[in-house]
């Protein structure tokens, strides 16, 4: 980690180890994966040649990336950058359709623009995080600027800036000088060696030092690479048709935080994670990444504005109401949300995902953790009914009946989604209820357990478990959709 404050450095210092086969320590001289920090980098590269009068934020997506379905047409960059633009997420339906661990490239994941005929949500409508966005970013800046995005980054952002120890790092198997490993949680204590399999761009694929990041967290105070309206256009948060301002400007967050405003955004890596924050009111820059899976570099930096910030509003106090338990499907989106008690811990699942820790505010209203907030997501339990609140929009949720003793049976089979190329078998064997998926450049297998006769958890299996979905039967059998990570409902057809 590395703090600043007015932009000098006051504290920086390695935790733990850079691997654990050597006895080579952390240091903020190290190279480590910022991961999706990297999104307002290849923002700004677009800016750039926006400024270059090359390209506008208000230009449609096919003027670059012709190929992409009709679908998309009229989908601007501005809404790429934004993530309002409603188109699917491509990394999500790779991480689904081909497994975690295969080789797909850049280009293999925009290929799939080519035929997915369908989106999420009509663009500005709603704000989903997706990754598929800046991989249409990375294109778009590539062929405008006849460059490789790491060019782009290094001859126009990083060596100006004298970042000299960051670059674009696309593979996880590339081999990478000064670079801590990353290490995945095993489930029995300890740790393994897996690594994301796809290539990475614009979407997070940047390796940095703690001393390089505080260069660029100064740099952004008195920014001398782009325009005073280039910066001003990445801070300025997005505003849905409903009039909800979302905090997502153009690869940058801003997010309150126990009364004072933060601009930031993490990121998130097979095996680890990074902060990048600011707290302008108080000078104060922060940065910190992590090379495992069950440390967070968001909730240490927290802890880092707790210390050295004054005059914070007090955290409220932790409700002592009884933890609920509950399942609830909404009627006219289809998401599904699962209240579950653990151990004294209220735990609140939606579309299938692992459980989050929340807290009742005064209202009862169940609330994400801090470090979760920018999600403006929440959820008010009731006896015969829930409300999922999530950018302005308040959607009415039934309670149903769980039935964690549900069979498959006639929902076996083998189906196909056409869009994407994919093919899923579900069987019913000794094992258990499976899910098998063949994409066009991998396996995927997960496991199958019932929420309620037509609802079920999908679970990869593996190191990757954290990775899940809920997978809606039709009530003919005859078709599936499936909420997975950030890919919602997918339409698997019986063949």
């Amino acid at each position: 980690m590395a703090v600043a404050i007015g932009g000098t450095p006051v504290y920086r210092k390695g935790f733990g180890l850079a691997s654990m086969e050597l006895p080579v320590l952390l240091s903020p001289t190290m190279r480590m994966r910022i991961g999706s920090t990297t999104k307002h980098f290849a923002c700004l590269a677009f800016m750039l040649l926006c400024e270059d009068g090359l390209a506008s934020i208000e230009d449609p997506v096919e003027k670059y990336v012709p190929e992409v379905h009709p679908v998309a047409h009229g989908v601007t960059m501005r809404q790429l950058m934004g993530h309002t633009s409603g188109l699917r997420d491509m990394l999500s339906v790779t991480m689904f359709s081909n497994g975690t661990g295969a080789p797909v490239s850049d280009a293999q994941m925009v290929e799939y623009y080519r035929t997915i005929d369908d989106v999420d949500f009509a663009p500005q409508t709603d704000w989903s995080y997706n990754n598929g966005a800046y991989m249409l970013l990375t294109a778009a800046i590539e062929r405008l600027s006849e460059q490789p995005l790491e060019t782009v980054l290094r001859d126009r952002i990083f060596l100006p800036i004298g970042m000299n120890d960051t670059l674009l790092r696309r593979w996880d198997t590339d081999f990478v000088g000064n670079s801590a490993m990353l290490h995945m949680i095993d489930g029995k204590g300890g740790f393994t060696r897996d690594h994301m399999g796809m290539e990475i761009t614009g979407a997070g694929g940047m390796a940095s030092t703690m001393d390089d990041m505080l260069l660029w967290l100064k740099h952004m105070d008195a920014p001398f690479v782009g325009t005073a309206e280039t910066w001003k256009l990445m801070r300025e948060p997005q505003t849905l048709t409903n009039g909800t301002i979302t905090g997502y400007g153009f690869g940058l967050m801003t997010v309150p935080y126990r009364g004072v405003t933060t601009v930031q955004h993490g990121g998130g890596v097979i095996g680890g994670n990074s902060q990048m924050i600011k707290v302008p009111s108080a000078g104060l820059d922060i940065s910190v990444a992590v090379n495992r899976a069950d440390a967070s570099a968001a909730d240490l930096s927290n802890q880092i504005i707790d210390l050295m910030v004054e005059g914070l509003t007090p955290e409220p106090e932790k409700s002592e109401a009884e933890p609920v338990e509950g399942l609830y499907v909404s009627p006219t989106s289809g998401r599904v949300v699962e209240l579950v008690a653990n151990d004294g811990m209220q735990l609140f699942s939606y579309d299938g995902a692992p459980g989050l820790p929340v807290q009742p505010d005064e209202e009862g209203v169940l609330q994400v953790p801090p470090a979760m907030r920018f999600m403006q997501t929440s959820f008010a339990p009731g006896d015969g009914a829930g409300t999922f609140h999530e950018f302005g929009k308040s959607d009415i949720m039934e309670r149903v009946e769980p039935d964690p003793g549900a069979a498959l049976g006639e929902r076996t089979g083998v189906y196909r989604a056409e869009g994407i190329g994919a093919r899923a078998t579900i069987t019913e064997g000794e094992e258990g209820p499976r899910l098998f998926v063949e994409g066009r450049h991998g396996k995927a297998c997960y496991t199958l357990a019932p929420l309620n006769g037509s609802i079920w958890r999908a679970t990869a299996m593996g190191a990757f478990s954290m990775l899940a979905g809920a997978v809606t039967f039709a009530p003919d059998a005859k078709s599936f959709e499936i909420t997975f990570t950030r890919m919602r409902h997918l339409r698997f057809t019986r063949v």
